[in-house]
């Protein structure tokens, strides 16, 4: 009997924008600069990303004045 799971490879997936809650201070810049929309402000006044349509241009992370924000840029595996 052959060990199917062997031929899986195992892979880690993170969110494309990662708000680190600690820093940030709630100003809503990087929601106001998000071309897609996809930042929002919870009932605590931080941020959080409403869902993944990420275009990776990046104006939520330089623009944070805290560098609370963090946009994980994909790459290609061959």
């Amino acid at each position: 009997m052959s060990n199917r799971s062997a031929n899986f490879v195992s892979q880690r997936v993170e969110a494309s924008v990662i708000i680190d809650r600690d820093k940030c201070i709630g100003c809503d810049i990087c929601v106001q600069v998000c071309p897609m929309g996809i930042l929002a402000l919870d009932k605590d006044g931080k941020a959080y990303m409403k869902y993944d349509e990420c275009w990776y241009c990046t104006p939520c992370q330089t623009d944070c004045p805290v560098d609370a924000v963090r946009v994980n840029i994909p790459y290609l595996v061959r």
